[in-house]
């Protein structure tokens, strides 16, 4: 047997290994009650999942670097949003100290998975869905941020697009 036959083997074998190990991963966050959800990778590095608020379908992108979880000022009706004043301003992407709204006790649900208790922070994603738009993705209605990722012990496996919740 030569030197590239062995390697070959050698290299299969891990391979199949990593891929056994990864399978027992998702098998075992699943049997610990975690819900998997499917991510979507753009061309702008961002991750974008389907999900309903208050039973309407929307297009959310996963935003670990976002403080909180937000819908655009001009899908809040689309939503059935019931907003309130808020003295949070809101900054990122380029913007700085933008107004915002609060919305609470919505429910969200992506697939099987539902909430019936979350909060929105409403604030304009114009900037934003300007920057996908450019890099012909489809706009977004909101951004799921750290405060939903913390609440619900989050576990996002970029190597297979996707996340688990509880």
């Amino acid at each position: 047997m030569g030197i590239g036959q062995h390697n070959c083997k050698a290299t299969y074998f891990v391979c199949y290994l990593y891929t056994k190990k990864l399978i027992q991963l998702r098998e075992f966050i699943e049997a610990k009650g975690f819900y998997r959800i499917p991510l979507k990778r753009l061309v702008t590095g961002h991750y974008l999942f389907s999900a309903k608020i208050n039973g309407i379908s929307g297009n959310f992108i996963l935003d670990t670097g976002a403080s909180t979880s937000c819908v655009g000022f001009e899908d809040s009706s689309l939503f059935l949003l019931v907003s309130e004043e808020s003295i949070i301003k809101a900054a990122g992407a380029g913007a700085i100290n933008m107004e915002t709204m609060l919305s609470r006790k919505n429910t969200f649900k992506v697939g099987q998975w539902e909430i019936k208790n979350m909060d929105f922070v409403l604030f304009d994603l114009s900037h934003v869905n300007q920057a996908l738009l450019q890099a012909e993705e489809e706009a977004i209605h909101g951004i799921i941020g750290a405060d939903f990722l913390k609440q619900h012990r989050a576990v996002i496996d970029y190597g297979r697009n996707c996340f688990y919740v509880k």
